[in-house]
């Protein structure tokens, strides 16, 4: 199934990510994290690019084939483009074919300042436009909500998802935040610009203050202040800042869906504990 048709029947998409096992973990662990996530019956699940840094017989490819074949579920790989060649999409497109994977969320991927990046995708767009013309794919693109960290403004930067757009992404994601506002005024202004498919907000449960820490320099996200009392309290006891990380994402995500968002991605984090406790919390709001 293509994602874009998960958003036709009127009720609010929701849809987690997760990310392959890295080398020194245990590939039992990506199983009993889907044995569990599955059972709370999300619309469908991302799965984080991993070149060459996962464990054997478990890419971001394998999978999204196990989530589709063994547990019937939609799924969605992630695909980086900017140390990738037109031979390496190629091969990357036969791969895909023969796992009957249809959806793709292209990115650019992060520039590593020690390696070069290559010269034939500089964009996610560029990457959509080329897989287009050579397989039957439906696109998914990143958003974010307070712009690029590499865009001068969130003008800027929505004029450049429009080119996403244009290229044939149907279906877009939200970096993270934690401020609702900020994803309403980026709605608006997107979709004044002719924007017009469904837009995920993308929600990550922080539970831990090193964490917070890491994501907000990684995206550059905004913490409003309810969340910096929060973060201030708690964090020197980790249950109960996990449970307030868990209280907060759930305030929000219930705050859009009264808003009428077009679907919810939680950022699991492979951690099926916290997608449970955030699941049963919202889900008579979703669903």
């Amino acid at each position: 199934m293509k994602i874009p048709e998960l958003f036709n029947n009127g009720k609010t998409v929701f849809s987690f990510e997760i990310f392959p096992p890295k080398k020194d973990g245990s590939i039992d662990t990506v199983y009993k994290t889907l044995d569990e996530l599955v059972d709370l019956k999300p619309d469908f699940i991302s799965v984080t690019y991993g070149a060459g840094g996962s464990l054997p017989g478990c890419s971001t490819r394998e999978i999204v084939g196990i989530i589709k074949e063994k547990y019937h579920t939609e799924s969605i790989a992630h695909l980086t483009c900017v140390n990738s060649t037109k031979e390496d999409i190629d091969r990357i497109i036969g791969e895909f074919e023969r796992c009957g994977i249809e959806n793709v969320l292209a990115l650019r991927g992060d520039i590593n300042p020690d390696i070069p990046p290559k010269k034939d995708f500089l964009h996610a767009s560029d990457l959509i436009a080329y897989m287009k013309q050579r397989g039957d794919f439906s696109f998914s693109g990143a958003c974010y909500p307070e712009g690029h960290t590499e865009s001068a403004n969130i003008d800027e930067d929505i004029e450049n998802l429009r080119k996403k757009v244009d290229a044939g992404a149907s279906h877009l994601i939200s970096q993270l935040f934690f401020d609702n506002s900020f994803f309403y005024e980026f709605l608006e202004k997107a979709r004044a610009k002719g924007i017009n498919v469904p837009i995920e907000a993308g929600i990550m449960p922080c539970v831990n203050a090193k964490q917070i820490q890491r994501m907000v320099t990684m995206c550059g996200a905004s913490l409003p202040h309810k969340f910096t009392k929060l973060i201030a309290r708690y964090e020197n006891n980790p249950n109960a800042m996990r449970d307030a990380g868990i209280a907060y994402a759930v305030d929000q995500i219930i705050d859009l869906a009264a808003n009428g968002v077009d679907g919810i991605h939680l950022y699991t984090m492979n951690n099926p504990y916290i997608a449970r406790k955030i699941s049963e919390s919202v889900m008579g709001v979703l669903r």
